[in-house]
């Protein structure tokens, strides 16, 4: 697992080689504001290797912040990350390592039958209850989830993650109220207590795509206050010494998908009924990190014209994607921005990135003026 004396090492090492305010506060210390995202690609052994590299290059480049989740890559992303995170000359303890638990996993490689596999590998043994399942495929109920969390510990060849989010648990709205969705968050944060007091995790927290950035009246929509606050009570009912282990948000932020920014559909937990603020207020203020996915729109921000020229011009940068990069990390509130890349010219690109200034938060409003 991270630890601060670590984090702060890395921080140490290559700090100087990047810009203002690059390595943020994260976890035990800090780490990387560019994260290593690894959802894109096809399923096969060369997108394998190519990975592999990328990550290796990454953490000897100044990224020490990975992401992955159970599902990615039909389970092959995590097998990577571990293999490029064992294998580095750089420490573990200066790695910041997140996985995701939600989406049942394939094994290598999709079936031709996905129903029929979820059905013999997941229902039939008893690995989660088909009155549990939305959309087929999703399930956060807490004996899944620790069976997730302990699929994730061996495919990475770790004895622990710093971080594990709920995947997607708006994805649970499609069958179930929204309510019982919040209880079964509630479920779901108590045992992950219990192995963040077992030491399997770090911290935990959701990582969503609409659940924080919808109107307050969406099918999807998620309150993050009301989410917080069933951590806050998990927290409470296992008994945890410093209060609970809730401690990131991950959502999608760019130039095109600002929602987190710009709409306010969040309600304070002590503000008055009409108070709203957006989501990257509420989670500054409730002390949360934040980290953005789809930061350069999964490529589509990273081509000439891409991004309004008038926003192009305020942001600091050699080429699009570089300032599409540096656009989502320069909303005030942000922890880091994932980015994925199997290709090493890409990812070199990336790390470029952050030799540049991130806008300040006056510049940063501006912007939308």
């Amino acid at each position: 697992m991270a630890t601060r004396d670590a984090l702060w090492g890395y921080r140490n090492e290559f700090g100087d080689a990047f810009g203002r305010t690059y390595f943020r506060r994260f976890g035990p210390g800090v780490a990387s504001s560019i994260g290593l995202g690894t959802y894109l690609g096809a399923p096969t052994p060369a997108v394998d290797a190519a990975y592999r590299e990328a990550i290796e290059l990454a953490l000897r480049s100044g990224i020490n912040h990975v992401d992955t989740a159970v599902n990615y890559r039909c389970g092959r992303a995590e097998r990577v990350v571990g293999e490029a995170v064992r294998s580095s000359p750089v420490d573990r303890e200066a790695v910041v390592v997140a996985t995701k638990g939600g989406f049942l996993p394939f094994d290598g490689e999709r079936p031709d039958d996905p129903a029929a596999y979820v059905r013999e590998r997941f229902v039939e043994p008893g690995i989660v209850a088909r009155d549990a399942l939305a959309n087929g495929s999703h399930a956060i109920a807490p004996a899944y989830l620790e069976w997730s969390l302990d699929r994730s510990l061996d495919r990475l060849g770790l004895d622990s993650v710093d971080y594990f989010y709920i995947h997607n648990p708006e994805t649970q709205l499609a069958t179930r109220s929204r309510e019982a969705v919040y209880d079964q968050l509630s479920a779901a944060f108590e045992a992950l207590e219990r192995r963040r007091a077992a030491g399997d995790v770090g911290a935990y927290g959701v990582a969503t795509w609409d659940a924080f950035r919808v109107p307050e009246g969406a099918d999807r929509y998620l309150s993050l206050a009301e989410v917080l606050a069933r951590a806050e009570a998990a927290g409470e009912a296992v008994g945890a010494d410093d209060g609970h282990g809730f401690e990131a948000i991950q959502l999608p932020f760019n130039v095109a998908m600002a929602d987190a920014f710009t709409r306010r559909n969040q309600r304070l937990p002590d503000g008055d009924d009409g108070d709203r603020v957006s989501a990257l207020e509420l989670a500054h203020e409730a002390g949360l990190s934040v980290v953005t996915s789809a930061s350069i729109g999964q490529g589509d921000l990273a081509s000439e014209g891409s991004v309004p020229g008038e926003v192009d011009a305020a942001l600091a940068g050699e080429t699009p994607a570089q300032r599409a990069l540096n656009f989502a990390r320069s909303a005030p509130g942000v922890t880091s921005s994932l980015v994925g890349a199997s290709d090493l010219d890409h990812l070199r690109e990336n790390v470029a990135a952050g030799t540049f200034d991130p806008l300040g938060a006056s510049a940063f409003d501006a912007v939308f003026e």
